[in-house]
Parts: structure tokens; sequence; C-alpha cells
């Protein structure tokens, strides 16, 4: 398999993964910001530090202004995350980004993965879906966005050989995943720990229903019910969703599974073959989340800090050892 096929494939994978992750977010946001009692900038603020956009939106929308009005703007930040093709994470990014790839691959891609690629696309650049359709109803955007990123993860597994070129698509899917997983969480533990008590009515009810949000956009709320018996805490969310391995979008899961799937492309005996450092450091970090996720989380942010370093340098390695990046 050339390098050049498989960098298709591992784009195609993060950036179906990444369209959903921000359609989840997005509509997370809309509805938490309706129900709690939250300054709007520390409702929508963070949905633009996730997506490490920060300095764009700072120069484009806030005019250069940290205390501009913009990030508590809902419709600003929203647009920005949408429609903004100089944002690398919008979803008109995300949707164009996989369908550019998924062209470089149709002789790997299924007929069925490469059908709803390109309808999603086609819809998403059609004028009436930005000028009608988000006016109108902006939920069902980004449903369909989620629901076509859903079915397309589902058709990669059911309708292709389980071989290399699904080894890297999923692969990408996955460290996406991680960072995604990572910076929401790190994100919401920010938001809260900067309201104190006198800042709002119902403290306790404001944090339960921040943490509920989280497990809603993760589409976790169910899972961690069965698998949590106690209060919804930060605590107990983010052990949840950094240790949880039988949850798919946990960091441990994510992180275990994106290692033996490396493993899988590359053989840890096979040492002649390119790809060796990119797996030890997947093979590290699984085993540093996993003797982490036994010890007390005396600070979330420093791990998810090094988790988002790590996929990131991971990545980095990936492209020079195995993509011709």
């Amino acid at each position: 398999m050339i390098s050049r096929v498989a960098d298709h494939c591992f784009w195609y994978g993060r950036y179906i993964e990444r369209a959903e992750s921000t359609a989840r977010m997005l509509a997370q946001a809309a509805s938490f910001a309706l129900d709690a009692e939250l300054p709007s900038a520390q409702v929508w603020r963070p949905i633009i530090v996730v997506s490490g956009e920060e300095d764009a939106f700072l120069e484009q929308v806030a005019d250069g202004a940290e205390d501009s009005p913009a990030w508590g703007d809902g419709e600003l930040v929203q647009r920005f995350m949408v429609w903004n093709q100089t944002n690398g994470v919008s979803l008109a990014s995300s949707v164009s980004g996989a369908r550019w790839n998924a062209r470089g691959i149709r002789e790997v891609l299924s007929l069925e993965a490469w059908e709803v690629t390109n309808e999603l696309h086609l819809w998403f650049t059609d004028p009436a879906t930005e000028q009608q359709d988000y006016v109108m109803n902006r939920e069902d955007v980004y449903q369909r966005v989620r629901r076509s990123s859903q079915l397309l993860l589902g058709l990669l597994r059911s309708t292709m050989l389980h071989d290399e070129p699904l080894d890297f698509m999923w692969l990408g899917v996955l460290l996406e995943r991680v960072s995604q997983t990572a910076r929401m969480l790190d994100v919401h533990h920010h938001a809260f720990t900067s309201i104190t008590p006198a800042q709002v009515r119902g403290h306790e009810l404001i944090e339960t229903s921040l943490w509920v949000s989280l497990l809603r956009a993760m589409s976790g709320q169910e899972a961690f019910m069965k698998k949590v018996t106690s209060r919804i805490t930060s605590e107990a969310v983010a052990r949840f969703l950094v240790a949880e391995t039988a949850f798919p979008r946990s960091i441990a899961y994510c992180v275990r599974s994106a290692h033996e799937r490396l493993a899988h492309i590359r053989p840890p005996e096979a040492h002649a073959l390119p790809g060796g450092q990119s797996l030890e450091r997947l093979r590290v970090l699984d085993a540093w989340v996993t003797t982490r996720s036994k010890e007390p989380f005396a600070s979330v942010h420093d791990l998810l800090t090094h988790i988002v370093d790590e996929v990131h340098a991971i990545c980095g390695t990936l492209g020079r050892e195995l993509l011709g990046a």
C-alpha cells in the first residue's frame, strides 16, 4: 500500500470523526444555552477553545478584542464553526476534507461509503442548506451531519475488506476521537471551575447540568448511568470518559484500539518496517493512561493536556514514518 493512499485513508477517517464531533458539540451547546443559568460566553467560548481556533476567531470575528461580546454570541460562534471555510475544524471544512480524501481513494473505498460521503458534501454545499435549512432548523442540520457520519462509520466496517485501508481509516477515527474527547472534557472542567456559587443560583444543579450536557454530547449518558451508580460529579464523569474501557468514546478505549490497529498494520516484531516509533509511542501512552486511571485524578487538566499533546505528536510521527508527510 503506497503512502499516498494511506494518507488519504487516515485523513478521511479523521475528517468524518471531526465532523460528527463538531456537530455534537454545537447541538449540545445550543441546547445547554437554553437550559443552564450560565453567562453566554461560558457556554459558547468553550466551543472555540475545543476547536483550537481561538486566534482565528479573535482575528476574524472578535475584532482582536479578548473581551469582545462575540465570544458569547451563539449565532456568531455557530456560523464560524459551521460555514467558515478558513476554519480547519468547521463543519464545512470537515465535510469538504472528507470528500476530497475520499476522491483520492476511490479504488479502495466501497461504493456505498463513497455515495454517502458525496451526498453529504452535495447537500452541505447546496446554497439552500445554508440559506434555508440552517436558518429555519439548524438542529436538523446538526443531526443530519451526525447521522451521515455515523452511517459512514458503520458502512466502512460492514462493506469494506478489513485490511490495511480500513485500518488506516479507523486509526484516523480513533486518534481524532481521543483528541476530541480530551479537549471537550478539559474545557468543561475549566468552565465549571471558573464558576463560583455566588455567580449563579442552584450551583449544584448547574454542575449536574454541565456534566450531563457533556455526556449527552458524547452519547455517553446512558452508558454512564449503567456503569456509575453514584451522583453525577466532575470526578465521576472524568473517570468514566478517561478510564472506562467498555465505552467506545473513552480515552482508554480509543488509545488501546488505536495501538491494536497500528500493530495490525505494522507488527511489533517487524523491525525492518517503518512505523516503529509511532507504535512504541502509542504503547507507552496506552500504558500511561492505564496507570493514571487507577490513581486519583489530582489534576485533570494536566492529564488531558498530556494526552492531547501526545496524540498530536503521534500523528506527526505517523505522518513522517508511514504517510509520506
